[in-house]
């Protein structure tokens, strides 16, 4: 399965991005999560269906104890990338 997922709300600043790579590598789930202009956090991500169904979950609940996710947007698209690792950029 392939995702992209916009996250809005306290997510720069608060070690967002390197708690997603750490709940990503722990999932065994691939791809890039990076800070926007904007203030939000984008990522690409692809897996098992299962393991992406938890990484959705869990990045909702924001992976950052710091954080706080107050909207995402997400897409399901199976002509997304395939990563073969999981990488902040």
């Amino acid at each position: 399965m392939k995702i992209s997922m916009t996250v809005y709300g306290r997510v720069q600043g608060v070690a967002f991005r390197y708690m997603t790579k750490l709940l990503a590598d722990e999932l065994n789930i691939y791809g890039i999560v990076t800070n926007q202009i904007d203030g939000s956090v984008y990522i690409e991500a692809n897996g098992d269906k299962l393991n992406i169904q938890q990484f959705i979950e869990e990045v909702k609940k924001s992976p950052a104890p710091m954080g706080r996710v107050d909207d995402y947007k997400i897409n399901f698209d199976p002509d997304f990338k395939d990563y073969t690792s999981f990488k902040i950029v």
